[in-house]
């Protein structure tokens, strides 16, 4: 077993440095320990799972459940104190898009949790897209009674600061929370964080972005106050399709003209409007502002500025349009929205020209819808590439070359930047996080490396459980 100095392990792990992401052999090397010995002192081994989902958002909790559902033992890794991700954690609404022209394009376990929400009152499903317009606190309570339900183990307020590696196999990840750093070892780990933070920890190689624009995110918040049944709410907050654009144009024309006129305002996007299910309340996303998540210097100050933004903003709907005239600030998400950031250079990477085209690839194992869409990072614009047929993402797009025991899912797996566009979306990232809680289990069960699994088995299973591919 390769060894590590404990001074140098100490060192490292007080100053927050993912100490064992790096190959232990690369580090000094002056005692008798272990590297599991060391680690073990630092950070206690808290459990020992066949399967750990880091990220509780929409492709982690489907992942979780998943693969517990097919016999694993697995653990859910999140850093906010509920799961849901961009939903809850950045008041991202509505859940994009689960049908076309009144047809399923992502079911499963994903269709289920919508379902399920609708039942508890907290789901407005908007045929025929099938945008799924949300309660924010029933989808925090719907998301963790089926994580519990199919007996995952939860390891909430914790986040992930490191990992063991041996050679290219993750062997373990440290989490950091109120009980100090601890460790948990799993066969098989599911990145579900969005950014993808444990694969670059574990230093897959990442997609290029020549031009090192990313598209810009957005801090949504609740106002209330508003006057929800009036004409021009009822046009734009809901996103069938059919009473409307869901952009409020009448705002939109509006602000720009202010705008145009020299009335001091940030850029904007939009603006959304979206239903909440309670009247005179609205999820508002309209902010926009270049910013990198994974700098926190950065993000941290594109944050404050946003923040600045909602209060801007909705000074000038209060003034501006009678519908806001009562409007208030009810809640602002606990972070901002992200729409891009890393994504690893997987197996295959889903191209635009393949996913506008629906390319069927031999080990397809979920779909997407929704229009690409693609925010500047500057301005007001926005490019839109509306969908003829639903496309395909493979199998090969959630799997590293080399990592025997890494999946992704979710925002961070390999796309070009514009197919990612489209598969950034919460509907798109659940039915990924399908895929790849199903395939973790697969390993599991028959011993194999995430690249040795028969895709047909898998697809066989997401079939079972009523994945339309």
């Amino acid at each position: 077993m390769e060894k590590i100095s404990r001074k140098v392990f100490l060192k490292r792990a007080v100053a927050g440095i993912a100490a064992l992401a790096v190959a232990p052999n690369l580090l000094s090397c002056t005692d008798e320990e272990s590297v599991d010995e060391q680690l073990r002192k630092v950070a206690p081994l808290a459990g020992n799972y066949d399967v750990v989902v880091v990220g509780g958002g929409p492709a982690g909790f489907i992942a979780a459940i998943a693969a517990a559902r097919k016999g694993a033992k697995v653990a859910i890794i999140e850093r906010y104190g509920f799961l849901g991700g961009m939903a809850t954690i950045g008041y991202v609404a509505p859940i994009s898009v689960f049908a076309k022209n009144n047809e399923l394009v992502i079911g499963g376990i994903p269709w289920e949790f919508v379902g399920r929400l609708e039942k508890m009152g907290g789901a407005f499903i908007e045929w025929p897209k099938a945008n799924i317009d949300f309660d924010i606190e029933l989808y925090k309570l719907c998301c963790q009674r089926m994580v519990l339900e199919a007996g995952v183990d939860m390891y909430m307020h914790s986040a992930m600061v490191g990992c063991q590696m041996d050679g290219k196999q993750i062997r373990s990840v440290i989490i950091e929370n109120k009980n100090g750093l601890e460790t948990l070892t799993a066969k098989v780990f599911i990145d579900c964080t969005g950014d993808g933070d444990l694969a670059y920890m574990a230093q897959v190689p990442m997609q290029s972005n020549p031009d090192g624009e990313l598209q810009p995110s957005s801090f949504c918040f609740i106002l209330s106050g508003v006057d929800t049944d009036s004409e021009l709410l009822n046009k734009c907050m809901y996103h069938n399709g059919i009473n409307g654009p869901s952009q409020c144009k009448p705002v939109r024309e509006k602000l720009l003209a202010m705008k145009a006129a020299g009335v001091d305002m940030p850029d904007f996007g939009g603006p959304w409007f979206n239903n909440v299910l309670h009247k005179g309340s609205v999820a508002v996303n309209m902010t926009r502002r270049a910013a990198n998540s994974t700098d926190n210097r950065n993000f941290s100050a594109v944050e404050c500025q946003l923040r600045e933004d909602i209060f801007t903003f909705t000074k000038i709907l209060k003034e501006t349009f009678k519908e806001f005239k009562d409007c208030y600030v009810a809640s602002t998400a606990p972070q901002a929205g992200i729409r891009e950031s890393r994504r690893i250079a997987g197996v295959h990477t889903v191209t635009a020209e393949e996913y506008v085209a629906a390319y069927r690839y031999e080990d397809s194992i979920s779909r997407g819808i929704h229009p690409i869409d693609i925010h500047a990072s500057k301005g007001t614009s926005q490019v839109r590439i509306d969908l003829e047929k639903p496309a395909y993402v493979p199998y090969r797009a959630l799997i590293a070359p080399d990592y025997p025991n890494l999946l992704v899912a979710g925002r961070c797996i390999s796309t070009d930047r514009q197919a990612l566009a489209s598969l950034r979306v919460m509907a798109s990232c659940m039915g990924t996080g399908q895929a790849a809680g199903a395939a973790a289990a697969q390993c599991i069960a028959n011993n194999q490396t995430v690249h040795q699994i028969d895709t047909s088995q898998l697809v066989a299973t997401l079939k079972d459980w009523g994945a339309v591919l």
